[in-house]
């Protein structure tokens, strides 16, 4: 068998890009978008998006530390498939949480494996809590 090239091999993130500070925020709720901006702290990135595919392959997911996602915006993805596709199909433990929602689609939610649930007002509380947790690095 011959040696691969390593030019075959394709280029992975680099140390820099794994110590970037960067969370997804699922919605197009201009409400709780605005709401985030003022509470995320200098050198944090907020990556906005209705679809895992827009951050790219499923590695791609890794490069971010969590993962804020709205329950109130059914019309622009459905929240149960994301963490489906999170749990089961990529099987990535990134944090996951939730603001919003019914009792029935949190409950759904939980079995799925989302790991917190808030309102927006707890979530505007607890998120400089999780920027100072996650922020690890740099």
């Amino acid at each position: 068998m011959a040696p691969q090239d390593p030019a075959d091999l394709g280029q992975g993130p680099t140390i820099e890009s794994r110590m970037e500070r960067r969370f997804i925020v699922m919605s197009t709720r201009d409400a709780l978008l605005q709401s985030l901006e003022p509470l995320t702290p200098a050198g944090w990135t907020q990556v906005t998006v209705t679809d895992l595919d827009d951050i790219g392959p499923w590695n791609e997911l890794l490069l971010h530390r969590f993962m804020v996602l709205d329950l109130d915006d059914p019309e622009a993805f459905d929240p149960l498939d994301v963490i489906q596709t999170l749990r089961m199909q990529y099987q990535i433990n990134l944090p996951v949480f939730c603001v919003g929602g019914d009792a029935d689609l949190q409950g759904d939610m939980r079995l799925a494996r989302a790991d917190r649930f808030f309102t927006e007002a707890e979530l505007q509380e607890m998120l400089p809590r999780f920027f100072e947790r996650y922020g690890w690095g740099g």
